[in-house]
This record gives C-alpha cells, structure tokens and sequence, in this order.
C-alpha cells in the first residue's frame, strides 16, 4: 500500500505540520497515540475500527480541517447515514476552523458545507445514495459510521476519487459481518491500512464502566460496541459462516 507526498507547505506557504501537531497546536485536540496514528497517517486507503465514545467524530473534524487547511483548493466529502450526523460532524470542524480564525461560512451550493479562503471547502453528505452524487476530484473522502452507510452509497462515492487521485478513509464501529466495512477490514488485503482503537485500550473510558456494559449488554453486544469485534449478530436466517461454507465448498449444501 502506497502513501500520498503531502506538499512541504500548506496556507499562505507556512510549513506543512503533521496532523497531531496541526490538532494540538493550531485546534487545540490532544490526539491520544492511536487518534495521532490516524492523523499523520499518509495512506491512500485507511481504515479505523473503533470502540463507542472513542472522538472518533471529533478526530474526523481534524483530519479534514488539517487536508482542507494544508492544501488550498481541496475538496473534502465526509458521508455518514443521516442527516444529523453529517450536521454534528459539520459543527464540529467548524469549531476548529473558528480557531483557525475562520468564520463559518457555506460553499452556497450545499446545505451541510464549509468554505475556507484557500478555496478549499468540506462538505457533509447524507447517507443515501441518490443525494450524494455530483462531485469530482475530490482530495480526501471520508465514510462516518461506515458499517451503517448502504454498499449502494460506498459504490456512488468511490468514482469521485478517481479525477484527483483522492484518499479514502472509513471510520466506525463494527456492525455485524456485512457491508463495505466489514469486507475491506477482512478481505481488503494491503490495499488498506487498518487502526483497531479496543475501549481496552482507551484511557478515557473506565475499566469499571466497562464491565458494568459487559454486563448489561451481553458478551456479543459487548463486543461490537466495545471490543472492535465483527460478531454474527443473528440479524439473517443463517450465520455468515455458514453461507460462505455453502457457497465456497465443492458440494454446495443444498444438494
């Protein structure tokens, strides 16, 4: 897997700072070891695997304010399933962008939309396919929630890449085995540079908390929403397993 050569200057030929340094001194976020890992990272392709309550929203607030402030006239898309996702992640960068010293201000074509003075914008889609259509060369591509958005949205949104060679990142926490997720996390090979963030291994989640979840929750349930787990949830007639044994062997099971 290749990485993208980010340009040594970024606004007004300041130099470029990696992505942790650009959150803490220039957003003022304090990105924890794995959020940092993601904000510096440079690959084309990257996928992170979070627990709940992890940032993940804010981290990807800063990850787009850092490409759309670095490098002028680039377009950043951030897609999720609703509405109201795409307007909370939309506030969030603007926060960011108002410590920056820029007042929030839309691209006046889309509703859920910021515009920088480099020209660069940030533009928050909702999660349906027939909406998200009508943009080209975009710089970097971002999938909120991804395990909830619909393959027919992911496969809409892809071809915008292709113009300006843009960077796809998809975030979420895990929701069964199924999906555009769940297939690039376990089948995407090395095209895809893969973050797990465990709450096992976030600080600012309690360990007594977590075995109250535990044991509330349920052990499958705990380990979706907590563990990073992709567990056969029991949504389909037949597990996942068992339909990829039907389909893959020599003598298919309906026989």
């Amino acid at each position: 897997m290749s990485g993208r050569i980010a340009p040594e200057s970024g606004q007004d030929g300041e130099p470029r700072l990696r992505g942790r340094e650009f959150a803490l001194e220039r957003l003022g976020f304090a990105a924890d070891e794995k959020q940092a890992a993601v904000l510096d990272s440079t690959a084309r392709r990257g996928i992170l695997n979070c627990t709940r309550q992890w940032g993940k929203s804010t981290l990807l607030a800063a990850k787009a304010v850092h490409r759309a402030w670095t490098e002028p006239g680039s377009l950043v898309l951030v897609a999720s399933p609703s509405v109201r996702q795409s307007a909370e992640f939309l506030r969030k960068a603007a926060g960011f962008l108002r410590r920056l010293g820029v007042k929030r201000k839309g691209d006046g074509d889309n509703a859920a939309s910021l515009a920088l003075p480099n020209g660069s914008r940030i533009v928050g889609l909702p999660g349906t396919e027939a909406t998200v259509r009508g943009f080209s060369a975009v710089s970097l591509l971002l999938i909120d929630e991804a395990a909830r958005v619909q393959d027919a949205v992911y496969k809409s949104l892809r071809p915008m890449l292709a113009v300006g060679n843009g960077d796809l990142w998809l975030m979420s926490t895990p929701w069964g085995q199924r999906g555009f997720f769940y297939d690039a996390w376990t089948n995407g090979g090395d095209l895809w540079e893969r973050h797990s963030a465990p709450a096992t291994e976030c600080a600012r989640i309690s360990a007594g908390f977590l075995e109250e979840e535990r044991r509330e929750l349920g052990k499958t349930w705990f380990a979706q929403e907590y563990l990073c787990e992709f567990v056969d949830n029991g949504t389909g007639w037949f597990g996942r397993g068992v339909v990829e044994e039907a389909l893959s062997g020599d003598d298919p099971l309906w026989l």
